[in-house]
């Protein structure tokens, strides 16, 4: 069983987001990633590379695409973007696995 609260999560620069790789491709830009968002709290507007697989495991999150919640499995092609949001009901983390081919680019606003 995985222990979410055990996990090392790593800060990033963004407010309330917190990243855990499990395996990360500098060449490649490919990773398989736990995500951590705090409620309310949003991860960068950005554009996929490459296809991205998420499969949610606590709470939730908001982007153009809808509402997405612990246990739905979302698929983002390449050259997508969103910007998801954590949501704040409930008031618990959004934790999400991805993995993630060709890396993100960050958008600038």
């Amino acid at each position: 069983m995985l222990d979410l609260t055990r996990i090392p999560w790593r800060a990033t620069r963004h407010e309330g987001i917190h990243l855990h790789f499990l395996r990360r491709d500098e060449a490649t830009g490919d990773s398989t990633v736990l995500i951590r968002m705090e409620p309310g709290c949003s991860y960068p507007a950005h554009r996929h590379q490459g296809e991205e697989e998420v499969f949610v495991l606590q709470g939730g999150y908001r982007d153009a695409r809808g509402l997405h919640r612990a246990g739905d499995y979302v698929l983002n092609e390449a050259g997508s973007a969103h910007n998801p949001t954590a949501l704040t009901d409930p008031a618990e983390d959004c934790i999400m696995l991805a993995v993630a081919h060709g890396g993100i680019k960050i958008q600038k606003p």
